[in-house]
């Protein structure tokens, strides 16, 4: 988040190195398995935050594109590629859809632009989230996405990296500013729970990385101000456009969550 290096530190953790670690990938290095193993170790069940949170923006890029007649995506926070990426998930469905990724950590860059060898309908745009009008002007950007036409612009996991000072609002409201009505805006956000789950986690990630910040779902729907909030609103993620009930899902039709799985949330806005 702090801006694009010239070389991968292998020294230091990555944000999404560790979240690559947690879901299962081979894209990290000793330092960050160690962050991701206090994880597993100290906060156990705490791994499931990620795959809810994978799962949530799968989701909701096939609600977009199977709902509306948005075709064009900006990833902000984009991390490591996995097996199901925003323009492959997109694309299954709408072959034409676009996608900028956005992200500044240097081996991220690297597995973006390896996309561009196969796939012409994505970018990758080395700015930071915080730096929204860079990302906006940037020559990649301009070149892919039609800005008078509807854009989803997905903030996964991403926003609780931004500290309240440096205005994750003021980040979503400019964004709302640059897109046409019909536009939609996802965001999943680490939740407060007021348990000690949620205090040691949000530790672990300040400790680690200097930053980060849980917030309250009314916190979470209040950064997206502006917008009309689709249903079901503000929820845990695995909530969130559930799919068909399983072996976990109780009596009462809702699914039986773990404390971790409701440390994640999610939620879709579209701008009218």
């Amino acid at each position: 988040m702090t801006g694009e290096s010239s070389s991968i530190d292998s020294t230091r953790p990555s944000i999404a190195r560790v979240y690559d670690y947690l879901l299962g990938g081979k894209d990290n290095y000793a330092v960050d398995r160690e962050i991701g193993d206090v994880f597993k170790r100290d906060l156990p069940g705490s791994v499931a935050i990620a795959f809810a949170n994978r799962a949530a923006l799968t989701r909701a890029v096939r609600e977009i594109v199977g709902t509306t007649g948005v075709r064009q995506f900006i990833d902000l926070g984009s991390g490591l590629p996995t097996a199901d990426n925003v323009h492959q998930v997109a694309q299954r469905r709408v072959p034409e859809a676009r996608v900028v990724y956005v992200d500044t950590d240097p081996q991220v860059l690297v597995h973006g632009r390896a996309l561009l060898e196969e796939n012409d309908r994505t970018r990758v745009v080395p700015v930071d989230v915080r730096d929204p009008e860079g990302i906006r002007n940037h020559p990649d950007t301009r070149e892919l996405i039609d800005f008078d036409r509807p854009v989803a612009v997905m903030f996964s996991a991403i926003l609780h990296h931004v500290n309240d000072d440096e205005d994750p609002a003021g980040i979503v409201r400019y964004w709302r500013e640059q897109v046409p009505s019909g536009s939609h805006f996802f965001v999943s956000h680490f939740r407060s729970g007021n348990n000690p789950e949620t205090a040691g986690a949000e530790k672990v990630l300040q400790a680690t990385f200097g930053r980060g910040r849980w917030r309250t779902d009314a916190e979470i729907a209040a950064l997206l101000d502006g917008l009309e909030i689709l249903e079901p609103g503000i929820v845990p993620a695995p909530l969130w456009h559930a799919e068909a009930p399983g072996e976990a899902w109780n009596g009462g039709g809702e699914p039986e969550l773990t404390v971790w799985e409701r440390l994640i949330a999610a939620g879709m806005a579209r701008k009218p």
